[in-house]
């Protein structure tokens, strides 16, 4: 089973494709530039021909998109930003519905991060351990890093992507295995 999981964002957006526990293919797509993509829809047209290329090379069997924010972090977020996140998030919800004909599920970050077996600790810097359970479990997966020493833009939400596919992997296995398991007799 081919699934599909993003990491959506305004700024950089992260797609994986796994099957079996395997990435196929990991992309990360950098819409920052304002120039270029000067408002969402822009950004939105951008997404959808990567999308085309994915649904030109793969059969998706599912797919999952990580749910945006649903409240304010002190210091992160601004109303204004949510709701931002929450118009590009459902425009690209709405574009994989219509080019896969299938209906996108949304998991928030930390299930997706506990389904895949990611142990975050309160205090833990959340996407570095993604992204060094990424490299832990797939070590063809390069990140390149600045000369700073932190990962360059598009590493953190390509991590994500592929932790979005592996719950979306481990959900849709226990939607299956509900769906064939026979059903209990009551007496």
């Amino acid at each position: 089973m081919n699934i599909l999981g993003l990491d959506v964002s305004t700024s950089i957006t992260g797609a994986s494709i796994i099957e079996d526990g395997k990435i196929l293919k990991s992309y990360f797509w950098d819409t920052r530039n304002k120039k270029k993509f000067p408002t969402l829809y822009e950004k939105a047209d951008f997404i959808k021909d990567r999308l085309t290329e994915i649904e030109d090379d793969f059969y998706i069997d599912k797919i999952f998109i990580e749910q945006s924010l649903q409240s304010f972090r002190s210091g992160f977020s601004s109303a204004k930003t949510l709701s931002t996140l929450s118009r590009f998030n459902g425009m690209v919800s709405l574009l994989c519905y219509s080019l896969f004909e299938k209906e996108p599920q949304m998991i928030a970050a930390s299930s997706a991060r506990k389904t895949a077996g990611v142990q975050i600790k309160r205090g833990d810097n959340a996407k570095e351990k993604v992204l060094q359970f990424v490299l832990d479990k797939y070590p063809t997966i390069k990140v390149e890093y600045t000369k700073h020493g932190n990962p360059k833009p598009g590493s953190y939400d390509l991590c994500d992507s592929i932790i979005i596919a592996l719950a979306g992997e481990t959900i849709a296995r226990e939607e299956r295995n509900i769906a064939t398991s026979p059903g209990l007799l009551l007496g």
